[in-house]
């Protein structure tokens, strides 16, 4: 089958039961999404399909068709980070960074939806996603400042 990643078509071998987290990380090398829970509950593996957040973990990969699918290794553009990538790397959003990637992605997917988001819009939006180094109100900040065009305050 083709899965269109990060703008580009490409063959992979994935049977009825193999999920979209697998073919990414195994097939395409594309190590952002994180295994984590395996139950679609901690958001580890959160990539963007057709620009809404999905749990690639519990995601068929035939089940994605046509649609794009955004991992972390895409959002930049033109050698420059996404303004939510750069805003959690100016706000020390992450320690370890096993989660980040999921939680950027949501961040971004949220940001399209709600451009201009609350506090509690943001807290609301980032909910399910666990990180165990406990940075949840620098993660909140940054998807603040990155609302903001990246200016704090």
């Amino acid at each position: 089958m083709k899965l269109n990643v990060n703008g580009k078509l490409r063959e992979v071998d994935a049977g009825e039961h193999t999920t979209l987290l697998s073919v990414l990380r195994h097939q395409l090398d594309l190590t952002g999404a994180k295994p984590g829970c395996g139950e679609g509950a901690c958001g580890s593996c959160t990539v963007l399909v057709a620009g809404k957040p999905v749990r690639s973990c519990i995601t068929l990969a035939s089940t994605i068709g046509n649609k794009p699918v955004i991992t972390i290794e895409g959002l930049a553009r033109n050698g420059r980070l996404h303004k939510v990538q750069q805003a959690f790397l100016d706000g020390g959003a992450f320690q370890c960074g096993y989660c980040t990637p999921g939680m950027i992605l949501e961040a971004v997917a949220l940001l399209e939806e709600r451009p201009s988001p609350t506090d509690g819009d943001v807290r609301r939006g980032m909910d399910g996603h666990i990180c165990r180094c406990g940075t949840y109100p620098r993660i909140v900040d940054a998807v603040l400042v990155a609302a903001k065009g990246g200016r704090r305050g």
